[in-house]
């Protein structure tokens, strides 16, 4: 869940800042931080005005691929399962062992 699929067309020393955010089911924002730390590899999606200027964090796991020409990314989740995600807030949960389990069990139970 916290590591970039293979064939996702990550590399290590990609910077993914600034790239537009895919769900299944059309554009939820753009890449505003991301994480390479081995065991805990996720992107921070500033969602503007989708979710009322909410972020929130998808695990590396999520994503199916990153177009590098076009600066897309896409996510193998719906913008309701995103918008359902446990709240997000990185002052609070970036170190935060707690939250890192409760969103693995959330994206990784299928939603």
């Amino acid at each position: 869940m916290w590591s970039y699929v293979p064939t996702s067309g990550h590399g290590p020393d990609d910077d993914l800042t600034g790239y537009r955010v895919e769900a299944t089911d059309g554009h939820i924002g753009k890449v505003d931080k991301h994480s390479n730390e081995v065991g805990w590899q996720y992107i921070v999606v500033d969602t503007g005005v989708w979710i009322f200027g909410k972020e929130v964090l998808l695990p590396a796991g999520t994503l199916t691929s990153v177009d590098h020409q076009e600066r897309k990314i896409h996510v193998a989740r719906t913008k309701d399962e995103i918008k359902a995600s446990p709240e997000f807030d990185k002052d609070k949960h970036l170190g935060d062992p707690a939250y890192r389990d409760q969103l693995g069990g959330y994206y990784g139970s299928g939603h």
